[in-house]
């Protein structure tokens, strides 16, 4: 078969899909629900991406609640904010793990130009939410920098 011919079938399929359905597969594929497992940051950067994909052109900041086994409780956007920039705020995140009764969170937030490099400033709020999180016994596992290129694991990385 050509690959004009498979575009075309490509095409064809993909045209009697619904966007719904395209979404919902995608999410099923990627997205991680309450009650799963977390394998770590390969599987917070898919989640982290899914997550902030509706507007990857504003920096958004997500966390990702889990339980004393490390599963998943939820996840959520905390903070939006510009092209190069989010407004983070500890105590909010702290309130947040306390509501969902988390014993450890994720963090994670996506970088639109593409640089998977951690700034300055996302060490430093790291280590401000880490001391945060320490004071009420809740654990960082790690923070996630998300592109469209991959990610960066702070954790990974030995930063944390």
């Amino acid at each position: 078969m050509s690959t004009l011919t498979l575009d075309l079938v490509t095409n064809t399929v993909l045209d009697r899909v619904s966007d719904s359905e395209l979404d919902k597969e995608y999410r099923k594929r990627f997205f991680l629900s309450a009650g799963e497992k977390l394998h770590g940051a390969e599987d917070a950067a898919k989640h982290f991406n899914m997550l902030f994909a509706k507007d990857p052109s504003r920096e958004h900041f997500g966390l990702i609640y889990l339980n004393g086994k490390n599963d998943i409780i939820s996840s959520e956007i905390l903070f939006s904010g510009t092209l190069t920039t989010a407004a983070v705020y500890p105590r909010e995140i702290i309130r947040k793990a306390i509501e969902e009764s988390a014993g450890a969170i994720l963090v994670g937030h996506n970088h639109p130009s593409g640089n998977r490099q951690p700034s300055q400033d996302d060490l430093s709020i790291t280590k401000k939410i880490k001391a945060a999180c320490e004071t009420v016994d809740v654990t960082l596992h790690d923070h996630v920098i998300v592109t469209s290129e991959g990610y960066y694991s702070i954790a990974d990385k030995g930063v944390l």
